[in-house]
């Protein structure tokens, strides 16, 4: 059976239902196969989410089985969440989720019929599996887990960095169902003597000489009963520009590894290297050091693959430039994360960080999740004051109070300040 696409599925088109995209997923997208990419971007809502880098106001886009998301980019999509979506609550919404590429030859329909998993290499039993065939392997499970890009936030680095120039819209947090990568491995039997594990998406390269993006992780790693295979997102298929069918999920690390529309495994003797591990090899780097950083303006003497994310907190029930009003109490809210021992503490102040309160930590949803927080405050007087946020995880790790600075402007994590105005 081959996806068929009705002209009137158009960019703006909500999203399809269910039972349906269990057989055509991205019919949309598929229409896109007859003009650039860009020719979609053109037809975006001349509107703006406050977003305002160096490089000045991002518009609105609509890409099909989204809302309206900042644009980064257009080919390939880089697209960030509008920082409101965060105070819908701890768990992202599949139409707000930001979307991340690195290739510009993205797959603008997947065809199940045809869809197959390969995993081989150093394995006793290389396998070939359908979509149907991988869910029938193991009993699925689920996790809330926090996909958070490398470069969240870049934007702020100072001084400025290469890269896309994020605001904080990079991350978005989900209900994952799948299998244990774990289950998949023992399926193929991994033989002794493997080192790690590759996984490639169905993105390609425009030219040769650009590398593949391929991502590896250990094999201690693969077999930890931690990364997924998902096919499922907050209880419905993964939308196209997220990943669908399948897509590899890393609780605890960032968005690099967590590869979109996997359909090729490998297990390896020997390290990942060469042309098409330029991903882990050259790019996704960071300084091995405990800070992960360098004086600013400075190169690292070593470097090492980026891993974990680092503890975050936000405020999301109001923004900057916001009015909040003097002499009521009013409810503070916002999330908190980490890379996985979960959140023993929220602080908040209100006058610029001289004093602290405690935030009431919400519904605990697994320790690879976002964390609510909320904090009811009242300003007993009226003028601008600055709201900031601090977060400290189970294992004691705090939000520094000055940005850490590293050559790619990875792993932000700097204690958030908010300028509001009490009326």
């Amino acid at each position: 059976m081959r996806d068929k696409t009705s002209p009137a599925e158009s960019a703006d088109q909500a999203r399809p239902q269910p039972a349906r995209r269990r057989f055509v997923q991205g019919a949309g997208l598929l229409a896109l196969s007859a003009s650039p990419l860009g020719a979609l971007a053109a037809q975006a809502a001349r509107v703006s989410d406050g977003v305002t880098l160096a490089d000045g106001p991002r518009q609105l886009v609509r890409y099909p089985g989204k809302r309206p998301l900042v644009r980064v980019s257009t080919r390939p999509p880089h697209l960030e969440t509008p920082f409101s979506a965060f105070n819908e609550g701890p768990i992202t919404a599949n139409d707000a989720f930001f979307v991340r590429y690195h290739l510009a030859n993205i797959p603008l329909s997947v065809d199940l019929a045809t869809f197959r998993l390969t995993v081989g290499g150093h394995v006793d039993k290389p396998l070939t599996l359908s979509l149907d065939e991988l869910k029938r392997l193991a009993d699925p499970v689920e996790i809330v887990a926090v996909n958070q890009c490398s470069g969240n936030s870049r934007g702020f680095s100072e001084p400025r960095v290469f890269g896309a120039q994020l605001a904080n819209g990079a991350m978005g947090n989900a209900r994952w169902t799948g299998v244990p990568l774990r289950k998949v491995l023992e399926q193929a039997g991994v033989k002794a003597g493997a080192k790690v594990v590759t996984f490639n998406g169905l993105d390609t390269p425009v030219l040769p000489s650009t590398p593949d993006y391929r991502k590896s992780l250990d094999i201690a790693h693969a077999m930890n009963g931690e990364p997924m295979l998902a096919w499922g997102m907050n209880g419905e298929d993964l939308p196209l520009l997220n990943g669908y069918p399948l897509k590899l999920v890393v609780p605890g690390y960032f968005g690099t590894y967590w590869v979109k529309h996997v359909f090729e495994i490998e297990v390896l003797d020997h390290p990942f290297e060469g042309h098409d591990a330029f991903f882990m090899t050259t790019g996704y780097r960071v300084p091995d050091n405990d800070c992960q950083c360098v004086a600013p303006g400075t190169p690292a003497a070593k470097t090492r693959p980026i891993s974990t994310l680092a503890v975050r907190s936000f405020i999301t029930s109001v923004g900057t430039g916001g009015v909040l009003p003097a002499g009521r109490t009013v409810e503070l809210k916002g999330i908190a994360f980490d890379g996985g021992s979960g959140i023993r503490g929220v602080e908040v102040s209100v006058d610029g960080g001289q004093n602290w309160q405690a935030a009431t930590l919400g519904q605990d949803l697994g320790r690879f999740s976002f964390r609510a927080w909320q904090l009811p405050v009242k300003f007993a007087r009226k003028g601008p004051a600055v709201l900031m946020v601090r977060a400290t995880s189970n294992q004691g790790e705090v939000q520094p109070a000055k940005a850490n600075w590293n050559p790619a402007g990875y792993r932000r994590n700097v204690i958030e300040s908010t300028p509001v105005t009490i009326a």
